[in-house]
């Protein structure tokens, strides 16, 4: 396991809101105090995430929108763009990937941060479906000039992602220490009243539980970090 430096430009690909914040959201932090400039960018709207039978699609769809916008800001993202799929509905096609491709030829990250598709156990399917599509979309999409040359056409140059970090994995390589920043972490997730419970004890205790088990697994290589976030790593060639 290693670790890595605080790139110039990261991007989120999240496949619901509150699933950056869950999954990096301490990692984010840190990248974002350090000078790092941060692209959100979530897939769907989350309007099935209710087990309120008076709720419907439309509002809470409305209220994940203000309670993502609330934790973007506490993380200190530049930039939130939201795509606005259906909760439950992504697809592997070639729109979506291409929506992808335009923000990584517009924003021009170094580094792409997604979920991690490849798992033994069952996971949503809008995360399997939008990790996949994020690495897809890093390469060879964003990278070959005939794929979506309407791209290049409106201005937006071909781009080649250096690595993508993968959270959620069952095989980790890379740590971040997050100790300075898992409060953070801690008061975005709390954005997320939705979704989660409003006492912060809770929170803390869900948020640092996984926070030291990272940190545990961590220690087993050397590093000897309070909280952390682990990832697994694939780098393309330049």
């Amino acid at each position: 396991m290693e670790t890595i430096e605080t790139p110039e430009r990261a991007m989120l690909v999240i496949p619901h809101p509150d699933d950056g914040e869950s999954g990096c959201g301490g990692t984010v932090a840190k990248w974002a105090r350090e000078g790092c400039k941060v692209l959100y960018v979530v897939c769907t709207n989350g309007d099935k995430g209710s087990s309120d039978p008076d709720m419907t699609s439309e509002r809470l769809a409305a209220i994940r929108a203000v309670e993502q916008q609330k934790a973007t800001d506490v993380l200190g993202v530049d930039e939130l763009v939201m795509l606005g799929y259906g909760d439950g509905e992504l697809e592997d096609t070639g729109v979506f990937r291409g929506q992808i491709v335009e923000q990584i030829r517009r924003f021009r990250p170094d580094v792409l941060l997604a979920m991690d598709p490849r798992r033994m156990s069952h996971s949503h399917r809008d995360h399997r479906i939008s990790g996949q599509t994020a690495l897809d979309a890093s390469f060879p999409f964003a990278r070959d000039v005939l794929h979506y040359p309407e791209h290049l056409a409106s201005g937006l140059e071909t781009h080649k992602v250096g690595t993508v970090l993968l959270w959620g994995s069952e095989n980790p390589d890379v740590v971040i220490d997050i100790t300075e920043t898992v409060d953070l972490k801690m008061h975005a997730l709390a954005a997320h009243e939705s979704q989660l419970s409003t006492d912060m004890a809770r929170i803390e205790q869900f948020a640092k539980r996984r926070a030291t088990d990272a940190a545990a697994e961590a220690a087993d290589h050397g590093y000897k970090y309070e909280y952390a976030e682990i990832f697994r790593r694939i780098n393309f060639r330049r």
